[in-house]
């Protein structure tokens, strides 16, 4: 694993997920501002999981993220299924739209209701801007739009991200960085300035604790990097007299040295094996060069000969 590749697998599903779940109102306000103000929020939304599975089970649809279908009302009182798409993968998907039609048009045969379809681009590729599906012959001719949000879009509003008083800026900002940003130090700075942010604006406990896990999911750190970070986090917490330590737990500097001192140790035991296969130095003298006891060694060199 090179300096640059993550602690832990990728994950853009989960983070995407839990901040829809928590701040769907903010994220249509923040990237579909026009059909934010069509929904009556007075009546609240439902999540409907269970309905968008059904239609999904069985489709060849590539790769995907973060699917979600929310029930919302409309301010005319009926009812409407907004379909969201969030596509965070490096490289334009050639089959995009059409999947889009295809979990539009089964939603709408299955439970005959209207269905909004959302599109949210993370990828950072300018060109890749799917807004419809086409196809015709012999006569028969079907055209499907959907609205679609490209992030890297603001990009070029930076300074309204960061002064915004939507939460769910954060989130795009986050989401921006884990693309752009390959290097470890520049994730690091990054992440410890949307942390700032938290801070800043005066949320709650709870808020913070949120926001930071899924801006904590979305930027990855290698290993060396997460102690530094902590440290920092752990700074802005008394400066402005914050203690919400546990918000970082799973970053908890204990932790850290636990995962260092697992990662020592496998080194010395790979070192040990090699010693093992290549030379004739026996247990004693192998333990006291890589630092392990001659039980350990000779466990190694149990495996090794079988």
């Amino acid at each position: 694993m090179s300096d640059q590749e993550t602690s832990r697998s990728t994950d853009h599903d989960s983070p995407w997920k839990d901040a829809l779940e928590h701040y769907f109102q903010e994220f249509l306000d923040l990237l579909f501002p026009v059909i934010h103000q069509q929904v009556d929020w007075s009546k609240g939304y439902s999540f409907l999981d269970k309905e968008l599975q059904q239609i999904t089970a069985d489709a060849n649809s590539g790769r995907r993220y973060a699917d979600k279908l929310i029930k919302v009302y409309a301010h005319d009182g009926s009812e409407t299924w907004v379909l969201i798409h969030v596509e965070v993968q490096g490289e334009p998907e050639d089959a995009f739209a059409e999947r889009m039609y295809t979990y539009q048009y089964r939603l709408r045969d299955r439970y005959g209701v209207d269905v909004v379809s959302l599109a949210v681009l993370a990828d950072t590729s300018p060109s890749f801007r799917p807004v419809a599906y086409h196809y015709a012959r012999w006569g028969c001719e079907l055209t499907f739009t959907f609205p679609s949000a490209k992030l890297i879009d603001w990009e070029g509003g930076w300074e309204e991200l960061e002064s915004s008083e939507n939460v769910f800026a954060l989130v795009v900002m986050a989401q921006i960085k884990a693309k752009r940003l390959q290097d470890g130090a520049s994730r690091k700075d990054i992440k410890v300035a949307l942390t700032r942010l938290l801070f800043e604006r005066g949320y709650s406990r709870e808020q913070i604790v949120r926001l930071f896990n899924i801006i904590d999911w979305m930027i990855q750190l290698p290993k060396a990097l997460e102690p530094e970070f902590v440290q920092a986090v752990h700074a802005i917490e008394e400066e402005k007299h914050m203690p919400y330590v546990n918000t970082i737990e799973r970053l908890g500097i204990e932790k850290g040295r636990q995962e260092a001192e697992q990662r020592a140790l496998e080194s010395k035991r790979n070192a040990a094996r090699k010693l093992i296969s290549l030379t004739e130095m026996n247990d004693q003298l192998i333990a006291e060069i890589e630092e392990l006891t001659v039980e350990e060694v000779a466990r190694l060199r149990a495996e090794t000969q079988h």
